[in-house]
């Protein structure tokens, strides 16, 4: 069949729809870019926060009229919405044929062949259980020259905001070994950069060996031959420890960048937010890794009007900001989920306030942002190179200390010709308040 496919969400949830894409392509099935050609539709969805859950019915309901008319015989929903919502789209949207659960996305080939037969079919295991998924054969959907591993589901942290634990169960960390085998079989399929991705990377194997596993991890994905850089989102500060800085340290294929999600620095507003860290704890993991690694790029995310916060508590985490002056930033309002301790409490943040406050911590961090900006002209800097600007003598790159698709980007200026996923050192000419430009310097760094 030809499969028109679209995936939601996070890269946690593209790695699931990386594995869907694999285990249908090895069965004979087609990917088409066309909706109007696909004989069926798959939508690997997200409901994370209001937003996404809106994206994924519009997107739900648009592919629905692909279902009415046309060739399309097979119209499957997975993911998160799949998992939270899994009788009312039965019930309420007729033209979906299957619907599986976040811990049973393995069973596409199944509920491909009963839509074809006209049959209804659902599959939700338990929340627990973990996909073995395929060690090869994976269908890289971001250009092949960076990839996402992820090395671990679900959470148990249990923050009184996050509807995840209800979606994907308690902490699971895949066998390392699992884990080596995927990565080189990216490296072989041209990955450059490997980013680490789960709920929380940083207690990786805890429930697997008994203590946290992440530097071993590190350092045997080193090892692999074909990869330039390693990559670490979700860790979670309170779980940073020395083994893992030194392992950042010695390992030079890791990059000297940690996404760390902290959501507030008021220390009232993250009590309640259920989070295991004090403003003083997150003031002395940050200064700890500069001081450790120099160099290393710090990203965070922050939520404005959780329920409860005054203008006291927005201003200790302007202050906070101020003061820390992270690398990089992203701000989100407070989106109240059913079922989660936050919905019910009182003190509800009216949304033009919780705007207003992402507005002002965004302002901020652009000042910021751009002074960093201007204190890297001159510097040269290894980058990546992401793809060619239309109809200019210019490539778009990221350095190391940008991710791809949440971080900025360089612009290099250059007459040679060169290739998505090209290492090349490039002198910062100049800077805007997230991007820098720059100019070849080097040959191929290889």
């Amino acid at each position: 069949m030809k499969i028109f496919f679209v995936s939601l969400g996070c890269d946690k949830n593209l790695s699931d729809s990386e594995q869907m894409l694999g285990i249908l392509t090895r069965n004979g099935h087609e990917i088409t870019g066309s909706e109007e050609e696909a004989e069926a539709i798959i939508v690997n969805t997200c409901c994370f926060i209001k937003d996404a859950r809106d994206e994924s019915v519009q997107t739900i309901l648009e592919m629905a009229e692909y279902r009415k008319t046309g060739p399309c015989r097979a119209f499957i929903v997975t993911g998160c919405m799949a998992q939270r919502y899994r009788q009312e789209i039965l019930d309420e949207i007729p033209e979906v044929d299957a619907v599986l659960g976040t811990a049973s996305y393995d069973a596409i080939l199944q509920a491909l062949a009963a839509a074809d037969h006209k049959e209804r079919y659902s599959l939700f295991r338990d929340i627990d259980h973990l996909v073995q998924d395929a060690e090869n054969g994976r269908i890289l959907t971001t250009g092949g020259h960076y990839g996402y591993l992820k090395i671990a589901e679900g959470c148990d942290k249990h923050c009184t905001y996050c509807i995840i634990p209800q979606l994907r169960g308690h902490y699971r960390s895949v066998p390392m070994e699992r884990l080596e085998r995927q990565a080189a079989d990216m490296a072989e399929q041209g990955v450059r950069e490997l980013i680490l991705v789960a709920q929380e990377t940083t207690v990786y194997g805890t429930d697997l060996y008994g203590k946290k596993s992440l530097p071993e991890l590190l350092r045997r994905l080193c090892r692999i031959s074909g990869l330039r850089w390693i990559r670490i989102l979700y860790c979670y500060p309170e779980e940073i420890d020395d083994e893992l800085i030194a392992v950042m340290r010695e390992e030079k294929k890791i990059c000297h960048y940690l996404d760390l999600p902290i959501q507030h620095a008021s220390d009232r507003i993250l009590k309640r937010m259920g989070r295991r860290t004090s403003r003083e704890d997150l003031v002395s993991v940050v200064k700890k890794l500069r001081r450790e690694i120099p160099d290393i790029v710090l990203r965070t995310t922050l939520i404005t009007g959780f329920p409860g916060e005054t203008e006291e508590d927005h201003k200790i985490l302007m202050e906070f900001v101020d003061e820390m002056e992270f690398d990089r930033l992203g701000v989100f309002t407070y989106s109240r989920e059913d079922d989660t301790p936050a919905a019910s409490m009182p003190d509800q943040v009216p949304e033009e306030i919780k705007t207003k406050r992402q507005e002002d911590l965004m302002l901020l961090q652009q000042e910021i942002s751009a002074d960093k900006g201007q204190a890297h002209i001159g510097q040269e800097m290894l980058v990546m190179i992401e793809g060619k600007v239309s109809g200019e003598s210019a490539y778009i790159g990221r350095t190391y200390g940008d991710a791809p698709k949440v971080d900025g980007y360089i612009f290099v200026q250059t007459g040679e010709l060169l290739m998505t996923g090209d290492f090349v050192r490039v002198t910062v000419t100049g800077a805007m308040e997230y991007d820098l430009i720059g100019e070849i310097t080097d040959e191929l760094a290889q």
